[in-house]
């Protein structure tokens, strides 16, 4: 996984509240392969109706090369469904700025890359009406936690670890890797200084 620093791209609002893991992706699709991309069952239900027809009013819809969606709270909430940020990844999405997320969701995220960023709930409102129902170029800055868009300027809360990892592109397993040398010297020192917590060696 690729790692990023900064990223310019379009912005759309979604203007909804509990957008959840089964909306942003229906669990029927839930069978299809990976290979074959996700990014066509994002929102589905949402975007189209039972006949397929795509809906014209749904934001997605009218700006499909939009990379930075900005949202209202409790987003991703719901079940542990990793495939809700496949969905997102692979409809082109690198960031959803909002002003809260289901915890599991965020966690996902940014183990595969995607940004989700926590601003107030005055601020996500900012953003979303200077949008205006259009899309507008946006900039993210992970190093100065800010995103710019319409002359506005907001700083978003995100986790150090968490930037670490979307700047180098690292999942759990490689930021673990990262501290090996740590590891093995707290191993040895621990070893020394508790040799009694360390099973015996078989005969």
């Amino acid at each position: 996984m690729a790692g990023w620093r900064t990223h310019k791209g379009l912005a759309v609002a979604l203007p909804l509240e509990n957008v959840d893991t089964d909306q942003l992706i229906p669990a029927r699709f839930m069978s299809a392969s990976r290979a074959e991309g996700y990014g066509d069952y994002l929102l589905h239900d949402m975007r189209f109706d039972a006949d397929g027809r795509p809906d014209p009013d749904m934001p997605l819809n009218r700006h499909p090369g939009a990379s930075i969606l900005i949202t209202r709270r409790n987003f991703g909430c719901g079940s542990s469904r990793e495939a809700a940020v496949y969905a997102l990844v692979d409809a082109g999405f690198r960031a959803v700025i909002a002003p809260s997320f289901g915890d599991i969701f965020a966690g996902n995220a940014v183990n595969n890359g995607l940004l989700a960023a926590r601003v107030t709930q005055a601020e996500a409102e900012t953003l979303i009406a200077a949008l205006a129902g259009q899309t507008a170029e946006a900039a993210i800055d992970l190093e100065t936690g800010t995103i710019s868009l319409g002359g506005q300027r907001i700083a978003f809360a995100l986790d150090p670890v968490r930037r670490t990892k979307l700047i180098n592109g690292w999942d759990d397993i490689d930021l673990t890797l990262n501290d090996t040398g740590r590891i093995a010297a707290y191993r040895k020192t621990r070893r020394i200084s508790v040799p009694w917590a360390w099973p015996s060696p078989q005969t």
